[in-house]
């Protein structure tokens, strides 16, 4: 009897690390598919001058803890709204739910958005948008904040937030573009050790 059951948590414990084994490598192909759009001068936010310079971008390791399953609460009332950007362009966007979840066995909340001009676009009718900030920014991490991007859930799908493919604006590349800046609602208490770091020239 013991040997089975030593056997089935043997078995139960090779399937999680299996599953944590796919997603780190999930998650650092994305960030080396990043990483190869950026070095790709067609697809780069830099200016050519800019362009010579880069050697890369910088991450947190990865941290399956930073990936988390939250609960969804729709707001089908929210009024469409103006984003504040980095420059006088503001762009019209919707709250579409508020994200409940758990990170390091404490709870947080942000908003989930959707660009109301976007979501008539062909390809984009699920796109959702998570900007945010949190302690890292100014230091670790650019100072006005992070993006997340997600998908609306199909039924019976879980609303995943992963930090690891945390990505900068543009802005923090070149003064060229407009950015929305994270409202303060999704001002994070925590320092979110995830996900892309403060972007320095001749970064590896």
């Amino acid at each position: 009897m013991r040997t089975f059951f030593f056997l089935l948590m043997l078995v139960s414990f090779s399937g999680v690390f299996a599953q944590e084994e796919v997603y780190v490598n999930d998650a650092l192909a994305y960030q080396r598919a990043m990483k190869e759009k950026f070095a790709d001068p067609m697809k780069s936010p830099f200016l050519p001058e800019e362009q010579k310079k880069f050697r890369g971008l910088d991450f947190f390791p990865v941290d399956t803890g930073y990936r988390v399953e939250a609960n969804l609460v729709l707001t089908p009332e929210s009024i469409p709204f103006e984003m504040t950007t980095t420059t006088d362009r503001r762009p019209i966007y919707k709250k579409y739910a508020d994200a409940y979840f758990t990170l390091k066995g404490k709870e947080y909340r942000l908003s989930v958005y959707q660009n109301v001009d976007l979501m008539t676009k062909e390809g984009f009718e699920d796109y959702l948008f998570v900007p945010f900030t949190d302690l890292t920014n100014d230091n670790e991490t650019y100072a006005v904040g992070r993006y997340l991007d997600a998908k609306l859930p199909k039924e019976g799908e879980p609303f995943i937030i992963d930090f690891n493919k945390s990505y900068n604006p543009y802005c923090a590349y070149s003064d060229l573009y407009s950015c929305p800046i994270p409202p303060e609602e999704n001002a994070l208490p925590v320092a979110i050790y995830a996900g892309i770091k403060n972007y320095k020239k001749g970064t590896r």
